[in-house]
Formats: C-alpha cells, structure tokens, sequence
C-alpha cells in the first residue's frame, strides 16, 4: 500500500506540471488526476507506517573478555 507522503509528493508534481503545461486538456487531466491522489491520501495516517527494522544484537569484540 502506498503511504500519505508518497501520494501527497506525486499529486503536488502533477499540480506543477499541469501549471508549467500549455496544453488546456492536460492540464485538466492532470488536476483531476492529483485531486484523485490526494483523496487516496487523505483517510491515511499522516506518519508513513512502513515495516520495522528487525532487532539487532550489539556488536561484540571478539577479544573481549566479557563475551566469552
């Protein structure tokens, strides 16, 4: 699933490019397609929740004593 910051981030690039273009009808299109991207965002939690890093055991010195 895609997250909040991610859809937010391609919906404000459509929004730049349908400014940046001449072309009326694409212009159109790429509005309504970033309108779609943010109602896509919107009901997500505004933290990405992305996997958690598994558990990692500290590095040990193989010449320390207190590790044997």
């Amino acid at each position: 699933m895609l997250g909040k910051t991610y859809l937010t981030k391609q919906a404000s690039l459509l929004l730049e490019f349908a400014r940046n273009t001449s072309d009326s009808d694409l212009s159109a299109k790429l509005i309504s397609k970033a309108a779609d991207l943010k109602s896509q965002a919107d009901p997500l939690p505004d933290k990405d929740q992305g996997p958690k890093p598994p558990d990692v055991a500290l590095d040990v010195s193989p010449n320390d004593p207190s590790a044997r």
